[in-house]
């Protein structure tokens, strides 16, 4: 039997704090019903510990990640990309389902900034678990 589960790619810059954030809750809230992927166009060394600790508030543990370089094969292979700001540096294939999301970069902030931009996560999270994987 072929694999027909949903794709789904969360870009960044770094891939170190939203895409590491949005692809920590898809892994929560759909379990294995779809694949998760993340990647930056310039990833950065570790993850955003700020990132880190709001998870770990919610009961989401995304130390083991780490941030990715963006590969064309990883967006090629995708159903759903999702882009953080990564600017030109996002590939554009035909026949993918795009979504900008306009997040505030919790780069260089404290855990009291990053909680908000969590939350907005979950949101979106879940709106898209909503159309990706309709209730049958």
């Amino acid at each position: 039997m072929s694999d027909t589960r949903p794709t789904v790619l969360f870009v960044c810059v770094h891939n170190a704090g939203r895409s590491q954030m949005a692809a920590g809750w898809l892994r929560h809230l759909a379990g294995d019903r779809v694949e998760v992927r993340s990647a930056g166009s310039a990833p950065a060394e570790t993850i955003n510990p700020a990132a880190v600790e709001a998870m770990n508030e919610v009961g989401i543990d995304i130390t083991g990640q780490t941030p990715t370089r963006l590969t064309w094969d990883a967006a090629r292979e995708s159903d759903v990309i999702i882009t953080m700001g990564c600017g030109d540096a996002c590939p554009v294939f035909p026949g993918k389902r795009y979504e900008d999301w306009k997040l505030d970069d919790p780069a260089g902030k404290g855990v009291d900034a990053v909680r908000p931009i969590r939350d907005e996560i979950r949101t979106r999270i879940e709106a898209l678990l909503a159309d990706l994987l309709p209730a049958s």
